[in-house]
């Protein structure tokens, strides 16, 4: 009780009016969810420069609900402006904003995102996301034909009999079924029959490099090879953990989706992620061609729920140049990326 007492004075802590400063009685931004106001009038005065922020990150598509038995403390959003909106809910006064989303808690999908370059997409969604939630999410990210033709390669690939159990970055024994029950296999892209995975992998690097430098104050200098993991339907998870506790480098974990027809209540599986200083989490479905991103560290633990149907996933993770030096130091590989660091390739991006 003690310590969800001080949890909610951190919370409390951190939010504030974003033109004023005050810390009472605040407001929430009804779109974003991330920015508070001490009135509908303040609101209106900042949207003019808040609209920016909460535009792309509404567009890039992180909406948070309030976690189980930890209420939201904040009053409703303010109405009258026009511009805010609430989880879920299309924002009809604004022409660039996304379409109705899949319900409160999730994603935004964003049809138009295919659409964009991956100059453009990294420095107008994903960038201005991740800095303001520290989680993005990306729909259509490289069309359905290609998201199908990686799908084949996977499946085949998973036919082969190459998977095993997934393992803790701390353990390495059978013992660990209970805490996550997918398996996996470790893929560099040069395999035969790893094409498309490949493809994948070059595109998840083109995002990276126009992301490199506007990432936090990371530096982002290579990758782990790819995960692909499968989780067999019978109801197996993996418990509430963070990718990168310990310092071993990884930055930022990207993982690409790719199950046809995902219905969450139905098939469960969803990534439920925690953020850390928030009172809210946010449920990421497991949808095909859906993308996202989010920090490797403690900011942000997260689980994936009992899945009912066969649910496959890609993972990369990105090093920072400085952490991975330092954890290479002291010898902190850690099984999560096997101790191999792949150079970011060349950009397939023509422009």
């Amino acid at each position: 009780m003690e310590k969800q007492q001080q949890q909610s004075d951190l919370d409390r802590d951190r939010q504030y009016c974003e033109l004023c400063g005050k810390m009472e009685n605040l407001l929430k931004c009804g779109r974003c969810r991330s920015s508070f106001y001490c009135s509908k009038e303040h609101q209106k005065q900042d949207w003019k420069k808040h609209k920016l922020i909460c535009k792309e990150a509404d567009r890039a598509g992180v909406l948070l609900k309030p976690s189980p038995g930890r209420p939201e403390e904040d009053k409703a959003a303010p109405e009258g402006t026009g511009e805010p909106r609430s989880p879920g809910q299309a924002n009809t006064s604004d022409p660039e904003a996304p379409g109705d989303g899949d319900g409160a808690g999730e994603a935004t999908p964003n049809g138009q995102t295919n659409k964009l370059s991956p100059q453009k997409l990294a420095t107008e969604c994903i960038v201005p996301c991740m800095n303001k939630h520290g989680i993005c999410v990306v729909d259509s990210f490289l069309g359905a034909d290609t998201g199908l033709s990686i799908l084949g390669d996977v499946k085949a690939l998973y036919k082969t009999g190459r998977f095993t159990d997934g393992q803790l970055v701390s353990q390495k024994s059978d013992s660990t079924k209970d805490i996550r029950g997918d398996k996996i296999t470790w893929i560099e892209g040069r395999e035969a029959g790893c094409e498309k995975i490949r493809f994948l992998m070059s595109r998840m690097d083109d995002i990276i490099r126009h992301c490199n430098g506007k990432l936090g104050n990371y530096t982002i200098n290579g990758r782990t090879k790819a995960m692909v993991a499968c989780y067999p339907g019978n109801g197996t998870g993996y418990v509430r953990h963070v990718d990168n506790p310990n310092g071993d480098g990884r930055c930022v974990t990207c993982i690409y989706y790719l199950n046809k027809d995902w219905n969450a209540k139905e098939h469960g599986g969803l990534l439920r992620i925690f953020p850390e200083g928030k009172s809210q989490f946010a449920d990421i479905e497991p949808k095909f061609d859906r993308l996202l991103l989010f920090w490797s560290d403690r900011r942000n633990p997260h689980e994936v729920q009992p899945a009912f149907a066969t649910r496959y996933a890609i993972t990369v993770w990105y090093f920072d140049a400085d952490e991975r030096a330092r954890a290479k130091e002291k010898y902190l590989t850690g099984a999560g990326e096997k101790g191999v660091k792949v150079e970011l390739g060349k950009s397939s991006d023509p422009s």
